[in-house]
C-alpha cells in the first residue's frame, strides 16, 4: 500500500465510509493495526469521527482498543474530546481504559469536562472514571470546568462521591482560585456552597478572594455570612 492509498484509508475511517473500510479489511485483516505518520489507527480516526458502525467493526476485527498515537491519545480520549457519546459508550463496554492519559496527562474525563459534554461526563463517571485525576500540571477535572465556567459540569463533579473541592494544582490553585480569577460567578458561589476554602493561599500567596473582582468578592462574603 502506497502513502496515497494509506491516507485514503484513514480518511475513509474518519469520514464514515463503512463499505470502503469493509472492503479493505476483507482483503487484508492486518490493516486494523496499521498506523499513520502520527501513529493513529483506523480506530482512532473512526472514533474521532463518531462512526459507531466502523468503530464496532474494527473492534470486532481485533483493532487494539487502547492503541496510542504519538501524543498518547487513545480512541476513547479522542471520542470523549469530540463529543461522540455512542462511541464512548461502546468503547467503555468493550473494556477501553477509562483513566488513560495522553502526554499532557489528560484523561477522557478531563477532555469531556473541558468541552462541556455533560452526557459523556456522566457516562465516564458511571464507568469508574477517576473524578480527581490530575494532568501534568496537577489540574483536575474540577479545575478545568471551573476555569471555563461550565456550570452543569461543575455541578455533576461536585455531586460525585470522593470529589476533592480544595485540591490544588502545581501552582497551588484550587478550583475556586481559578473560577474567581476568571470571573465565573455562578461556579465560584457553587464551590463555596460545597465547602471551597476562600482563605487558602496559592504559591503566590493569593487567596481566591484576592483574585476576585469586587462584585464577586462581595457575593462570596455575603454567602459566607449566611453560613455557607
Amino acid at each position: 500500500m502506497d502513502m496515497e492509498d494509506l491516507k485514503a484509508m484513514f480518511d475513509e475511517a474518519y469520514e464514515g465510509k463503512f463499505e470502503a473500510i469493509k472492503s479493505r479489511i476483507a482483503k487484508d485483516k492486518d490493516l486494523v493495526i496499521v498506523q499513520d505518520a502520527n501513529h493513529r489507527t483506523m480506530l482512532h480516526w473512526a472514533s474521532l469521527g463518531g462512526h459507531f458502525d466502523i468503530v464496532k467493526f474494527l473492534v470486532d476485527h481485533n483493532s487494539p482498543i487502547d492503541a496510542v498515537d504519538d501524543v498518547s491519545m487513545t480512541p476513547l480520549i479522542l471520542a470523549a474530546t469530540a463529543g461522540r457519546t455512542d462511541v464512548v459508550r461502546y468503547l467503555l463496554s468493550q473494556g477501553a481504559h477509562v483513566n488513560a492519559k495522553n502526554d499532557q496527562g489528560h484523561s477522557p474525563l478531563q477532555r469531556a469536562c473541558s468541552k462541556g459534554w455533560k452526557e459523556i461526563v456522566e457516562l465516564l463517571l458511571k464507568n469508574d472514571a477517576d473524578v480527581n485525576i490530575a494532568d501534568i500540571r496537577g489540574a483536575r477535572p474540577l479545575h478545568r470546568a471551573a476555569t471555563l465556567g461550565l456550570m452543569p459540569i461543575v455541578d455533576i463533579l461536585l455531586r460525585t462521591k470522593g470529589i476533592e473541592v480544595n485540591v490544588t494544582d502545581i501552582y497551588g490553585n484550587t478550583p475556586l482560585h481559578l473560577s474567581c480569577e476568571e470571573g465565573r460567578t455562578e461556579v465560584a458561589l457553587l464551590l463555596v456552597k460545597h465547602g471551597a476554602n476562600v482563605e487558602y493561599m496559592n504559591k503566590e500567596r493569593n487567596t481566591p478572594l484576592d483574585l476576585a473582582d469586587k462584585a464577586l468578592k462581595d457575593e462570596i462574603k455575603k454567602l459566607k455570612e449566611r453560613g455557607a
